[in-house]
């Protein structure tokens, strides 16, 4: 019934944590689970040994994020797919309430669950495209983090208005879950491969509704996600990667009248990166200073 794909960098300790929830949620839902690693080095060779069953396949390189899910998705043969991070942890009858949904509206080409942090927080995994001001009032950024509240962000992080059990139309949601109608696969395409790693996510969603699918947010089914589990050991290239990605959503859906603008959002994304660089390095220094003092 339904095809399971986690694309693994790095992240393995994490991984087998996310491989025993699904094993102890399924509740019966038939799935087919399959891992694409690309080249790990932090001993992937465990999960053949934890969970045989499970149809694991190793690149010998880093080929990204979409590209280790297409790779997948033309094996898998089940009418629905779901996407998760190995740094997730499903929680349970989660398969059962979100497989529920998806079977009963059948226009429905993507499903997004409530993701929650490590610490409880909601992660505001739904969310309106981006624009420019997506820059200053992104999910992680400093203004939404400080000022959750404020009208730009509540526009942009959709999960925020949320009841917490009704399905929502909306945008886009997370990659770290997606559960697919695969007819919707076959209508719209794969993931991007141009976006290595981040805002395929969000590619695919317009995809989907340009193409007549319905995405849509639902709060009743809830995974727990470590963010950022395989980025953080190598924080510098997964920042400059988010803003290339960033870069090249903008430039896909950009309207050609709009091209005189170009520089000034790739110099604009730039000088951010830079910045966000700057800020990271300087919050793991004064972390360590903290843990030095104590």
């Amino acid at each position: 019934m339904l095809d399971i794909i986690i694309v693994n960098y790095n992240s393995t300790d994490f991984l087998i944590n996310c491989l025993n929830s699904i094993r102890e949620s399924l509740n019966g839902v038939r799935a087919d689970i399959f891992v694409q690693d690309n080249a790990s080095t932090d001993g992937i060779e465990r999960v053949q040994k934890v969970f045989p069953s499970v149809n694991f396949n190793c690149n010998k390189r880093n080929v990204g994020f979409a590209a280790g899910v297409n790779q997948v998705i033309s094996k898998g043969k089940n009418p629905y797919v779901m996407l998760l991070n190995p740094d997730t942890y499903v929680t349970d009858k989660f398969f059962n309430i979100s497989m529920d949904f998806i079977r009963k509206n059948p226009r429905v080409g993507i499903v997004g669950p409530k993701v929650i942090e490590k610490d409880g927080r909601l992660q505001n995994s739904a969310r309106s495209f981006p624009t420019l001001l997506t820059c200053a009032f992104g999910r992680s950024s400093f203004l939404s983090r400080c000022f959750p509240q404020n009208i730009i962000s509540r526009k942009n992080l959709l999960s925020i208005d949320s009841d917490g059990q009704s399905p929502m139309e909306v945008d886009w949601v997370s990659g770290a879950c997606m559960l697919i109608n695969r007819k919707a696969i076959e209508s719209v395409g794969l993931l991007d491969e141009r976006f290595f790693l981040y805002w395929e996510d969000a590619d695919w969603c317009r995809r989907m509704w340009q193409n007549g699918w319905k995405v849509i947010y639902f709060p009743k089914a809830t995974i727990y996600h470590y963010s950022g589990a395989s980025s953080r050991k190598k924080l510098v290239p997964s920042i400059l990667e988010f803003h290339k990605s960033a870069y090249k959503l903008f430039e896909k859906y950009l309207d050609s009248s709009l091209a005189v603008i170009k520089p000034f959002v790739y110099y604009g994304l730039l000088i951010r990166s830079a910045f966000v660089i700057g800020f990271r390095i300087c919050q793991k220094f004064y972390k360590n200073c903290s843990k030095k003092r104590n």
